[in-house]
């Protein structure tokens, strides 16, 4: 595989919608009859300057996604959707994504970052502490969630 390149992509765009769906297929795999449904997510919110979506290509090919909205906390944004195809895994390509995303998010004003992974996704978490993610109160619909973990950090 060639170099990676993080490019911003709209969330509704066709570099994203495949991306999307695999991360759906896995996050039911991994918690099957769990009810687990990702919130009801609008483009807008992904886009500048309320937020932003990354697209991680490899040969031109989308392998990887994440994106930034705005969190129910001042200056603060939501890590959402971060997902790396099998193909693409173990080359740090997540790692880049999230780094792009900081960026991305202090480029937008936010001071902070928090997101919401669960307990049945052992490379997330360890990327997100690898990355200097420490644990949060649970905050919205996740409050009450035994299987999410929430996380946050300082840009």
């Amino acid at each position: 595989m060639g170099p990676l390149r993080v490019v911003p992509a709209p969330y509704d765009g066709p570099l994203v919608a495949p991306l999307l769906a695999a991360l759906d297929a896995d996050l039911a795999e991994r918690y099957p009859g769990e009810g687990i449904a990702p919130p009801v997510l609008t483009a807008r919110e992904f886009t500048p300057p309320a937020g932003t979506l990354l697209v991680a290509l490899l040969d031109d090919e989308p392998v990887g996604c994440g994106a930034v909205r705005p969190a129910p906390f001042p200056a603060t944004g939501e890590v959402k959707r971060m997902y790396v195809a099998p193909q693409a895994r173990g080359r740090r390509v997540a790692e880049r994504l999230l780094r792009d995303l900081e960026g991305a998010a202090a480029g937008l004003g936010y001071r902070r970052l928090i997101l919401e992974t669960g307990q049945r996704q052992p490379e997330a978490l360890r990327l997100y502490a690898r990355c200097g993610y420490l644990p949060v109160e649970a905050y919205g619909h996740y409050r009450d969630s035994p299987l999410s973990v929430c996380l946050g950090r300082d840009l």
